[in-house]
């Protein structure tokens, strides 16, 4: 990875949440590229150490933070530790999350309280801290929700009510942010399916792996799963300052889904 001059996010220290692998990975390594110093944190240590060493050895400025974003105590350690090392915070993104699952009949409160704890609680811990660590200088909080926080899937019925969470949370951060002219835009983006390790566990637990890829596949009419990059670029344009005049806004990239 070469990393750019003076490139799209240069100068900007971004935190990233479930940064591991997956869709959190993506965008951590597009900012890289793009001139930004990163803060990632994940809950599997083996994986963030991979995703670290992996940056460095692009040349990328990187560390890593192990991070249960379901605890308000990790995350006051977090603003801790930022405040103390990078002393500023100037992009958020908020990507860990889980989907489990179930059904209205079958989700259980266990499940329930699990996903929400992650996807909900993980989203608005991190704005609170974000808001702390920006509000003296402006910045770009974005959201990782999903078509799904807009329909509803039936075998996702926690994941789907976590999701139209953090889809209206994001609107009242970026209201209350630009009443208190604050100077930080707060944007949620809404994935359709994209090619992870998560949607494949999904659609494994679905049934026959490829005939529920398939069947997905055929739900976009653009004819393709998503990459994760091509949520990375969305992510990229957020932080950026070419986004200046957006916030509350609903970012959906879904090859089409929405539109059938």
């Amino acid at each position: 990875m070469e990393r750019a001059e003076g490139g799209r996010a240069a100068g900007k220290i971004a935190l990233i949440t479930g940064a591991g692998m997956g869709l959190g990975l993506a965008s951590a390594t597009l900012l890289a590229r793009e001139g930004a110093a990163l803060v990632l944190t994940d809950i599997s240590p083996p994986d963030l150490e991979k995703a670290v060493a992996g940056l460095r050895a692009t040349g990328a400025k990187v560390r890593g933070i192990v991070q249960d974003t379901s605890s308000p105590e990790d995350w006051a350690r977090v603003e801790a530790d930022v405040r103390g090392t990078e002393g500023r915070l100037d992009v958020l993104v908020n990507n860990a999350g889980i989907a489990p699952i179930g059904t209205i009949e079958s989700c259980d409160m266990e499940q329930w309280r699990r996903c929400m704890a992650v996807n909900a609680d993980g989203v608005f811990l991190g704005c609170k801290t974000a808001v702390a660590l920006m509000k003296a200088g402006g910045g770009s909080i974005i959201n990782l929700s999903s078509i799904d926080g807009i329909i509803g899937e039936a075998d996702l019925a926690a994941y789907c009510a976590s999701k139209g969470a953090v889809r209206t949370l994001t609107k009242a951060v970026a209201v209350h942010c630009a009443e208190q002219g604050y100077g930080i835009r707060c944007n949620s983006i809404h994935p359709g399916y994209i090619w992870t390790p998560q949607t494949e566990n999904y659609l494994a637990g679905l049934g026959r792996l490829e005939a529920e890829k398939a069947k997905a596949l055929s739900r976009h009419p653009i004819g393709r799963l998503g990459r994760p990059e091509d949520i990375a670029y969305m992510v990229l344009y957020l932080a950026s300052d070419e986004s200046g005049f957006v916030t509350g806004a609903e970012m959906v990239v879904d090859g089409g889904y929405l539109m059938v």
